[in-house]
């Protein structure tokens, strides 16, 4: 069965050389071979400002670069967020467009009395994190805390489950042949539409 993929690229770089563009150019490749659709959201290429109110994120418009992000959110089936861990959990800028796509009207509704409903229900999510420590100390000592606070105060409070992780440590150490398992995996991964 084909799905239709948003990839939202998270890392905050736009020049595009680095190793979380190739896999998620990887994921890509193995879902459009397997037939699936594939939409990207290159984070660092978009306009956005921070939001800096309640009242901000609760009524004003998006700007129109994140109106075209939730759009593309909205069409797709399954998402795939990659990043690379900066200071223990997402990159600011990531961050940032987080706050400005999971809003009050797209992502959840409010319940007067009660806990807010889950607006994007049905949609399943894959998050790859990149980062320099071993993947097993940032999960087992760190806990993670920064894609479990992710997977729960954003993507789970919207809906989206199931929410599946994959965490590439010592990406500055590793080899050509350990970059390239990665690679064949992320490409399994998009394959798999998972």
């Amino acid at each position: 069965m084909t799905k239709r993929i948003a990839i939202i690229q998270g890392h905050p770089d736009s020049r595009g050389d680095r190793f979380l563009h190739a896999l998620a150019a990887a994921y890509a490749d193995g879902a459009r071979a397997a037939g699936h659709e594939v939409r990207l959201v290159d984070v660092a290429r978009l306009e956005f400002p921070l939001l800096r109110t309640k009242d901000d994120y609760e009524h004003a418009a998006p700007p129109a670069s994140i109106g075209a992000a939730q759009e593309t959110i909205r069409w797709a089936e399954h998402l795939v967020i990659l990043f690379p861990l900066w200071a223990g959990t997402l990159p600011a800028l990531l961050k940032a467009f987080l706050e400005q796509v999971f809003r009050p009207g797209f992502a959840f509704a409010y319940v007067e009395g009660g806990m807010p409903k889950k607006l994007l229900r049905g949609k399943s999510a894959r998050i790859v994190v990149t980062m320099g420590m071993p993947a097993l100390v940032f999960r087992w000592y760190f806990g993670a805390h920064g894609v479990k606070s992710l997977k729960r105060s954003i993507l789970s409070f919207a809906g989206i489950a199931p929410i599946d992780d994959t965490l590439i440590g010592m990406v500055e150490a590793g080899d050509g042949s350990a970059r390239e398992r990665w690679l064949a995996r992320m490409r399994a991964l998009g394959g798999s539409g998972r």
